[in-house]
């Protein structure tokens, strides 16, 4: 736990510093803001591995409004989960994200999304194997397009991983909301075995750093 601490302050650093860098507003600029705009809010979509675990991240993040699991990034229109894990629909597991802006920044989000998984490993994370749990962004707009491929560049510069960053940064063009029993997985099925081994100690580790990110 103090080496993964250790390692999230030294990213927290880099990324106040992009941000002043780029003028993008942190939340200390933000702060104050209680209530979500439901009428002024943005789309993100992110894969990190898992949707499961992506998801269950998201949706205890002040600002985050609506998380859904589902498939982005291919060519086989609506896929299903059977097809999405043969690999070859070239469609990865992602959450689609609404959020506030005045409550929480695309560039928090990014370091959420940095922050929370690997993103030197190619096509893998842990022992979830396949392009289907590759790490992506699809941005949505030029802005995090080019905040994106910033962050990516200036941490592969600083050398926070021992390799390079494989994060693919792509437009986004469809998303595909997944079947009804992966949505609010694991707040429904927090009991089951790969919840309780590989998600909650993910969120115990999240949920400890990121205190001021919680919602209430």
């Amino acid at each position: 736990m103090k080496n993964f601490i250790k390692f999230v302050l030294l990213l927290s650093i880099l990324f106040v510093q992009i941000a002043c860098n780029a003028g993008t507003k942190t939340k200390a600029q933000i702060e104050g803001t209680e209530m979500a705009d439901t009428t002024n809010t943005e789309l993100t979509t992110l894969g990190t591995g898992c949707f499961w675990c992506t998801e269950a991240v998201f949706q205890r993040v002040k600002g985050v409004l609506k998380v859904e699991s589902g498939y982005s990034g291919g060519t086989v229109p609506n896929p299903t989960y059977e097809a999405v894990c043969t690999g070859i629909t070239g469609h990865a597991e992602v959450t689609q994200i609404t959020y506030d802006p005045k409550i929480i920044s695309y560039a928090e989000l990014l370091e959420i999304f940095w922050k929370t998984h690997n993103p030197t490993t190619l096509n893998r994370q842990g022992a979830d194997v396949g392009t289907q749990y590759r790490s992506a962004i699809f941005y949505h707009n030029n802005e995090q397009k080019e905040l994106a491929e910033k962050y990516k560049h200036e941490l592969d510069a600083a050398k926070i991983w021992d390799t390079a960053i494989v994060t693919e940064i792509s437009q986004f063009k469809k998303f595909y909301k997944a079947e009804n029993y992966h949505q609010n997985y694991y707040n429904d099925n927090s009991s089951a075995p790969y919840c309780s081994f590989v998600i909650t100690p993910k969120l115990e580790k999240f949920e400890k750093v990121f205190k001021d990110k919680l919602k209430k």
